[in-house]
């Protein structure tokens, strides 16, 4: 591999799930400063043609989706609207996800909530990868991103749903490696520490902020440019031998509360 080409993304299009804002925000800028075709989805379309909007202030090019990845409908709308924009796909960010937050009382979360919380973090995962598989397959590139947590290898109260979707998807992943990897298809996983986004920020104190830095060796929070420089390292050719690998990007630690 020519040493230039290593985080060449020019001509590949990529699409990436909650991208209006925070760390799908982040991936969405760093893939397209790198050459990707953008497709920006995200539930609230506003939020997508702002971040679209940037990216092509900034020479790129990207378009605008509106997307709630829990309708099957809406994840094949967005595949086929960038198949017919750009031709093709060749990378995957599913970052869209919630729940958690310390909110899953095991004795007060009802069935249905428990249910969406897998939809939204497992299942549309696994869905988009299944629909943007063979278009990956004909342009003979591939490279699938899921965005997961340091929750699904902690241990936390009332997080039950969200950590074990969470842990599901890196081993969903890893499977999914094997199944997809002879079509030159890779799938990684990026698991964020505690990041400053506004999930975070609607559950942060600062007490809480200096017990996380307790057990972080590097004395800070992630900003959302940490995550996104791993997706690039994932999304780009200098990564083509490498699958079904967690990559925790998270100052060193472990960041539980303890």
């Amino acid at each position: 591999m020519n040493i230039s080409n290593h985080f060449d993304l020019k001509g590949k299009t990529a699409i990436v799930t909650g991208g209006g804002n925070g760390i799908g925000k982040a991936c969405c800028k760093i893939l397209g400063a790198y050459g990707a075709n953008i497709v920006v989805s995200d539930l609230t379309l506003e939020y997508a043609e702002s971040v679209a909007n940037e990216i092509r202030s900034d020479g790129g090019k990207a378009i605008a989706v509106a997307c709630n990845v829990t309708k099957d409908e809406d994840l094949v709308n967005v595949v086929t609207v960038a198949k017919e924009t750009y031709g093709g796909i060749e990378i995957l960010v599913n970052n869209a996800g919630g729940g958690g937050g310390g909110r899953e009382n095991p004795f007060k979360i009802d069935v249905d909530r428990f249910k969406w919380v897998f939809e939204l973090n497992l299942f549309s995962a696994w869905r988009l990868t299944q629909l943007c598989a063979p278009e990956m397959q004909k342009s003979g590139y591939g490279s699938v991103i899921n965005i997961t947590s340091m929750g699904s290898i902690n241990k936390s109260p009332n997080m039950s749903a969200y950590a074990s979707s969470k842990a599901a998807l890196n081993h969903m992943t890893a499977n999914l490696a094997f199944d997809y990897g002879e079509f030159g298809i890779r799938l990684n996983c990026v698991g964020p520490g505690a990041t400053r986004t506004k999930a975070l920020a609607s559950v942060l104190t600062p007490e809480i902020e200096q017990r996380i830095l307790k057990n972080t060796p590097i004395k800070r929070l992630g900003e959302v440019e940490d995550i996104s420089g791993a997706v690039l390292y994932f999304a780009a050719p200098i990564s083509e031998w490498v699958s079904g690998q967690v990559l925790f990007v998270n100052g060193g630690g472990v960041q539980t509360l303890d």
